[in-house]
């Protein structure tokens, strides 16, 4: 028997009847170590590799659980729908793939809820929608959130992970860049907080507008978090870029982030600074 017939759901016996071999799901590799773990162990250390510390990838529901306070976030905006303003084919199809794939409207999920006993808005970018891509429906929820922050006067977290702007919305999809920066404007002329907080990868028109603005701006390590890819830099600036461009540790020696935390300390961390700037937060978790 092939080492690999181990890690299938079901083998044939001979006379034909299924045996059960291990659960699909059971194990899962580092893609950056090889290391083979528990998927529990995985979900149970944040979603972090126990030997090398790689971070993977959450969906934006790990990433409530993982980051609010349980049982107080309320989502908002669910029922928003892309439409195909282009006529790009197949768009809405891959659109509908991408909702029963990930349970999301759109690359976004978005609400309200309680991070340390404070209470925030939040909006969460998931990769596994579209790669994270800012559409307008992205660029809407992300704007109305930000607007629900300033009405309850409250601090305003994102998490971003994103490959970019839409290319199937064109242009419409460039708007969303200016729409939600605006928006992030008069949410700071109220002299209210915004955290954004930087996964892999945060790239294209996300990384240059409102990812980038944070009055405190934090990062997960090793995050890829750039504009342009290194093959198109390079061939312009006509130089050979670091080994690290483009990664948090590189942002952060250079002053383009405020902080680098490791996931499991990330909750407790965020909690403290939103404490710090609520009036009458307690300074401790």
């Amino acid at each position: 028997m092939a080492i690999r017939d181990l890690f299938s759901g079901n083998r044939k016996k001979k006379d034909g009847e299924q045996e059960k071999g291990f659960p699909e799901g059971l194990m899962i590799k580092c893609p950056e170590c090889r290391h083979i773990q528990l998927t529990k162990e995985l979900e149970k250390n944040h979603k972090v590799c126990v030997k090398c510390n790689h971070h993977f990838k959450m969906t934006a529901q790990e990433r409530v659980a993982d980051f609010m306070d349980e049982g107080s976030f309320v989502s908002m905006d669910d029922h928003l729908q892309t439409s195909n303003p282009l006529k790009f084919p197949a768009y809405t199809e891959k659109i509908a793939v991408d909702q029963e794939k990930t349970g999301l409207n759109e690359a976004v999920l978005t609400g309200v809820g309680t991070l340390g006993g404070e209470q925030v808005v939040v909006a969460i970018m998931d990769s596994h929608f579209r790669m994270g891509s800012m559409g307008s429906v992205v660029g809407e929820k992300i704007t109305r959130a930000v607007e629900k922050a300033t009405a309850l006067r409250v601090p305003f977290i994102i998490f971003t992970a994103s490959g970019g702007a839409r290319m199937q919305e064109g242009v419409l999809s460039l708007m969303q860049m200016a729409k939600t920066s605006v928006a992030l404007k008069r949410h700071s002329d109220e002299g209210l907080l915004f955290i954004s907080i930087l996964t892999h990868p945060t790239t294209g028109g996300v990384s240059a507008s409102f990812a980038s603005v944070g009055d405190i701006n934090i990062a997960e390590p090793q995050a890829l978090i750039g504009f342009a890819g290194r093959r198109v830099i390079e061939e312009t600036v006509r130089e050979k870029l670091p080994s690290d461009f483009q990664t948090a540790e590189f942002l952060l020696a250079h002053g383009q982030l405020d902080a680098i935390f490791q996931r499991k300390d990330l909750r407790q961390q965020v909690a403290i600074l939103v404490q710090m700037h609520t009036k009458g937060g307690v300074q401790h978790v």
